[in-house]
């Protein structure tokens, strides 16, 4: 049974810190692209990081490039995602998701997590 469960979210000052993580099990980690998305209020989802299986290839977009780091460590099967200079637009509730292939097209993340709440206070 794949689980994915997000923790780190919460309120936070424009400018401020969070870090998220998403520890995974269920399926074997270390062969899954890994990815963190969000999703705010009559928005469509955005991805704000991909990593592929092994950490060398990552993704963002120029919202989030140079704010966001995602990372992850295949020993503890946990994804991560470093959010710093934080701003009011990055409210959203942020999910963890896993894809067969290193990819930022959404049909292929397949698995998710349940979603952890970002609220960034102007």
């Amino acid at each position: 049974q794949v689980q994915m469960v997000e923790s780190g979210g919460g309120f936070v000052q424009t400018g401020g810190s969070l870090r998220l993580s998403c520890e995974v099990s269920g399926f074997t980690f270390s062969d899954w692209t890994m990815a963190w998305l969000r999703l705010a209020p009559g928005r469509e989802y955005q991805f704000v990081g991909v990593i592929d299986e092994s950490g060398g290839n990552t993704y963002y977009p120029d919202s989030v490039k140079g704010r966001f780091t995602i990372a992850r460590d295949n020993a503890k099967n946990t994804v991560y995602l470093q959010m710093t200079s934080l701003k009011p637009e990055d409210s959203a509730v942020y999910y963890c998701a896993a894809s067969a292939i290193y990819s930022v097209t959404l049909s292929h993340f397949r698995s998710w997590g349940q979603g952890t709440q970002v609220t960034v206070a102007s």
